[in-house]
């Protein structure tokens, strides 16, 4: 198992120079005040393809050998993965075959779709995503590209957390708590990495749904433990069946206490972000400010990060979030 270091972070970083938006740190003074506790967002929303994931499938696409390249790659996803290794192989010219749960966002297959990737679709109660990823694999001799359980896909997600402590760094801020939208926990791994190594008092924190937080759980045992069901939540970004290997071998060391927020608390959370933050974000990347502001008491009187981590949310449930409907 190779465990990506901050060193890999650095290097993610120079492939994607140029290539990923480099995101900024949002606060609301007024906001502030209101919570009790400086507040800091980090909009991937405004990443390319509306989410983090374009950085960790740039950085392992731009690693593939080039002799390998034309025999493309597949990747399974529930959308944000999906979009990110989509756009990537379109813009090094490979070919691409994303495996998606029948159930993702319509917005979330027409997008990946567009970047020119092959979608097979699959039912996530009653087949098995990886099965169907081998076999593709198998057949073309394909390259297949984890979504949290690569070392390269985790320092790619990492250049997100560098950006987080650059900028506080440059403004002389140290953070008491980051919070991370985290499904098999790649960007928490790689987030995890570059603000412990810049701020190493700041805790760091996992953010799921409830029902499906096979993070806490994990951390607070010590072991890898699987969640009960595989659907059930709004929050479909960061559904995933248990934490990841390499992943798990990070956050375990590195991690504090994980949290879990209620879908009703992700919706409360878009609408923050939208009115408060300008921002547009989907249920599952809005479970770290969802734990914010959850969580006033707690965070009373800190500086606390929260990343926003996707914006791909459906029209229709957008507006009815906004709206106070969904």
């Amino acid at each position: 198992m190779i465990i990506p270091t901050l060193d890999d972070v650095v290097a993610a970083a120079g492939r994607l120079a140029g290539k990923a938006v480099r995101t900024p740190l949002l606060n609301v003074p007024v906001l502030d005040e209101q919570l009790g506790f400086r507040l800091f967002l980090k909009p991937e929303n405004l990443q390319r393809t509306g989410s983090f994931k374009f950085r960790g499938a740039y950085n392992a696409l731009s690693c593939i050998e080039e002799a390998r390249r034309a025999s493309g790659v597949v990747a399974c996803s529930s959308g944000n993965h999906a979009q990110g290794v989509a756009e990537a192989a379109r813009i090094l010219s490979m070919k691409a075959t994303i495996v998606m749960p029948s159930d993702a966002p319509a917005i979330k297959v027409e997008r990946t779709r567009r970047s020119g990737a092959d979608v097979v679709l699959y039912d996530r109660e009653n087949e098995d995503r990886d099965a169907i990823a081998n076999d593709i694999c198998a057949r073309d001799g394909a390259t297949f590209v984890h979504p949290y359980d690569n070392p390269l896909v985790i320092a790619g997600q990492g250049t997100c957390g560098l950006e987080i402590a650059q900028d506080l760094e440059l403004s002389g801020i140290s953070p008491d708590h980051v919070l991370v939208c985290t499904g098999g926990g790649g960007l928490t791994a790689g987030v995890a990495l570059a603000i412990h190594a810049s701020f190493a008092g700041a805790a760091i924190h996992s953010c799921e749904p409830v029902g499906f937080d096979d993070y806490r759980r994990s951390l607070e045992v010590g072991r890898r433990l699987a969640n009960a069901k595989a659907s059930g939540s709004a929050c479909d970004a960061i559904l995933t069946p248990s934490p990841g290997e390499i992943s798990f071998a990070i956050n375990s060391a590195l991690l504090g206490q994980g949290y879990a927020v209620s879908d009703a608390e992700a919706f409360h959370a878009m609408r923050i972000a939208f009115n408060e933050f300008k921002c547009v974000g989907e249920p599952g990347g809005s479970v770290a400010l969802a734990t914010a502001l959850a969580n006033g008491r707690e965070f009373a009187g800190k500086t606390v990060v929260a990343i926003l981590s996707g914006g791909n949310v459906d029209p229709d449930l957008f507006a009815r979030v906004l709206g106070g409907t969904a």
